[in-house]
């Protein structure tokens, strides 16, 4: 009899467990879902214009002759992270040469989810950059022990738009920062230009310079999420810069930045490392990351594009390799722009390709959030203090006051408007190399695939998800956001 009321027990109490286990999340289903197709296209008035509805049927085997892309929701990869653009000085400095109502515009045009194209990321700078009118500091030269650390030279400009750009965007931004030099007394070359390293001495302030901005920006009312290392630190140029071999920027961070934002209570500031170009990315990440108390600190790496290009040919596979030998570890994308400005390539339509081509990549590759780079430029590609003038998805003319759209503002809208935060990336394929995509599963149970033609032929191809398909044409040189 005692064995009898133990199993019923055993029974009774399994099934309690088994209640109260967590509802698993429904799976995706077309089930019933309808497409909506939004289009930009060369040639045409179709900017993130909605131009189809369909609907799902019956799949069969697709043939050879038939272009198609194939998304599989079950197959799940990284977390977006988000999509956003740099305030740089410059930015700022054309932002307020606005009327209130441009300003208005602008804002809503990057930041509204409904409006615009709902940025959720941003990067500024610490201290000056070539996008800067010219070159200042937080502190006054030889100040060892930061006493004049101030940022008051932010509070003109840059401060009260980045406000303005967390205000619009419903009260929250992604916000990170980079350094693109130490000051010139911390420096072997004694300027804040043209390279240099940062002198073994000048180490433990150069690491509390971090903290004194995260610390007073934050007192802002600016939340700072992260901090490279060091913009660009292979890059001797002729505008503020600094170089870390790949042993440095470890050292640093093992040593110095890492201890220091722990002891200041500021674990919570993620450490990119590297923030330069994909062709040494492995070995900056090799290095880093095979050294446990480097690693230890470090959220991950960011990258830029500026190492090769040529219709459409860039080193993405080294984004996947990365990801592949320490997938562990975050991947962003943390600047890119289309540099050598000319007025008369505005509506240049490989501009906004490049930007299409190079999201869809660095996505499927396993990159978390991208960020462009300035997110305004005036008529000259400015302003820049070495002359380094170039494009930006949105330009002001100062002369008229009209802001002018670029082609690849709407290219990267087709991923930041319709990708929301916390969303999933899936397996995402195409049967014929004229189209490029990825796929994006949203928290809230809709599918974003985003589906690029760099041909000069309209294209038409079936949309597969399991046994359910649509069809879809897509013009030439465009690009395509489904949502479902």
């Amino acid at each position: 009899m005692k064995k009898n009321s133990l199993k019923i027990l055993c029974f009774l109490f399994s099934l309690s467990a088994f209640a109260q286990q967590p509802k698993t999340k429904k799976e995706f289903t077309t089930n019933g879902k309808k497409i909506t197709v939004y289009t930009t296209a060369e040639n045409s008035k179709l900017r993130i214009t909605s131009t189809d509805n369909l609907t799902f049927s019956a799949s069969k085997q697709p043939l050879e002759t038939e272009t198609s892309v194939f998304v599989e929701p079950s197959k799940k990869f990284q977390t977006f992270m988000g999509i956003g653009g740099a305030i740089t000085d410059a930015s700022a400095e054309i932002f307020a040469k606005l009327s209130k109502e441009k300003q208005t515009e602008f804002l809503n045009a990057y930041y509204d989810k409904n409006k615009g194209i709902g940025y959720s990321l941003l990067r500024t700078t610490i201290q000056s950059s070539d996008f800067s009118s010219g070159s200042y500091s937080y502190i006054e030269e030889g100040d060892k022990d930061l006493k004049t650390f101030s940022i008051d030279h932010d509070r003109q400009y840059r401060i009260p738009l980045i406000k303005q750009a967390i205000q619009t965007a419903g009260g929250k931004l992604l916000t990170y920062v980079a350094p693109w030099s130490p000051n010139a007394f911390m420096k072997s070359n004694k300027n804040v230009l043209k390279g240099g390293t940062l002198l073994p001495e000048y180490h433990q302030t150069w690491a509390n310079f971090y903290v004194k901005f995260i610390k007073a920006y934050e007192k802002e009312g600016i939340p700072i999420w992260g901090t490279s290392t060091q913009n660009e630190p292979m890059a001797v140029q002729t505008w503020e810069s600094c170089i870390y071999t790949a042993e440095e920027e470890r050292d640093f961070i093992k040593n110095f930045l890492g201890p220091t934002l722990k002891k200041e209570k500021l674990e919570k500031v993620k450490i990119i490392a590297w923030d330069h170009n994909r062709d040494l990315m492995n070995q900056r990440a090799n290095v880093i990351y095979s050294d446990p108390e480097a690693s230890k600190y470090v959220w991950g790496m960011g990258f830029h594009w500026y190492e090769n290009w040529s219709g459409g040919a860039s080193m993405f596979e080294n984004v996947a390799k990365v990801k592949e030998a320490y997938p562990d570890k975050g991947l962003m994308f943390t600047e890119g722009c289309v540099e050598k400005f000319d007025a008369k390539k505005y509506q240049f339509w490989g501009n906004g390709e490049r930007y299409g081509i190079s999201m869809i990549n660095d996505f499927n590759n396993g990159t978390a959030g991208w960020t462009d780079w300035n997110i305004l430029l005036d008529q000259n590609g400015g302003p820049n203090h070495v002359g380094n003038f170039c494009f930006a998805p949105i330009h002001a003319d100062t002369n008229t006051g009209e802001l002018i759209y670029t082609p690849s503002y709407y290219y990267i809208g087709h991923f930041s408007k319709f990708i929301r935060l916390n969303a999933v990336r899936v397996s995402s394929a195409v049967s014929r190399s004229a189209l490029l995509s990825t796929s994006f599963l949203n928290a809230d149970g809709t599918m974003a695939t985003i589906v690029m033609n760099q041909t000069d032929k309209e294209v038409t191809y079936n949309l597969i998800i399991a046994t359910e398909k649509t069809v879809v044409e897509i013009p030439a040189h465009a690009i395509q956001t489904l949502v479902y």
